[in-house]
């Protein structure tokens, strides 16, 4: 079933997003911090993992970084785009948007659109998402997505704890996000390639470990400018395949 990945995922997020707004009471403060360092920490790894295994290969036993250059030209490139549509700023002005219309009071809380922005960047980027959207849209197999979904569905839970409803809605973003790209590659599907798969993958993976370090409070790396340069290794083939 086309779909069915991002449908689990989005609503085991939600699932999850509501159980910890529950569970909140029963959660210290302390507690609360510790457990968010301890999925910070669990963050960083899984964007060097996915970095390592996106760029590294092992060739006679001698280890080569591949696309790194073009990872380097997609971070700088992306954040150019991002800055200047103000992404990150957006997404803060839509969540304050669903805010203002659920408590009708107008007021800012500033937990509402740290845990939407937070956990929308966590379930949208990285490799997981797309590789798994991509998977999902060109062999109709679900599995990635099916086992992130888990996975965010805990996290939700964890972030909903300590930043309230703001997790729940992140449900929506990725269902759009997730959606789009699985629909999208029924389409593209003859035409996408195993290395632009890599390439985004491992740009995924580098603002996985921004996101870490971000929830850490080591770094304040506005990632949400950052989501566009995931796609420029797809712009990047495209144009090559126009000019070949």
């Amino acid at each position: 079933m086309i779909l069915l990945g991002t449908i689990t995922n989005v609503v085991l997020i939600t699932i999850g997003g509501v159980a910890g707004v529950f569970l909140k009471q029963f959660l210290s403060r302390r507690i609360a911090n510790t457990v968010m360092q301890g999925i910070g920490l669990a963050i960083v790894i899984i964007g060097i993992s996915g970095a390592m295994s996106s760029s590294f290969t092992i060739v006679d036993g001698n280890i080569s970084a591949d696309h790194v250059l073009l990872m380097i030209v997609s971070l700088a490139l992306g954040a150019f785009i991002g800055e200047l549509v103000g992404i990150e700023k957006q997404l803060n002005n839509f969540a304050k948007f669903c805010e203002e219309r659920l408590t009708k009071s107008g007021g800012e809380s500033p937990s509402f659109a740290q845990g939407f922005v937070t956990a929308t960047l966590v379930f949208c980027v990285g490799s997981m998402a797309i590789v798994g959207s991509l998977e999902d849209g060109i062999n109709r197999n679900s599995d990635i997505l099916i086992a992130k979904s888990v996975i965010d569905g805990i996290a939700a839970m964890i972030f909903a704890s300590t930043m309230g409803f703001g997790v729940i809605f992140s449900a929506l973003t990725v269902g759009i996000y997730q959606g789009s790209i699985t629909l999208l590659a029924m389409y593209i599907a003859p035409y996408i390639d195993d290395v632009v798969v890599a390439q985004m993958s491992l740009v995924g993976s580098i603002l996985v470990m921004a996101i870490g370090l971000n929830m850490l409070e080591i770094s304040k790396i506005k990632v949400g400018n950052l989501l566009p340069a995931m796609f420029i290794p797809a712009v990047y083939y495209a144009i090559q395949i126009v000019f070949r």
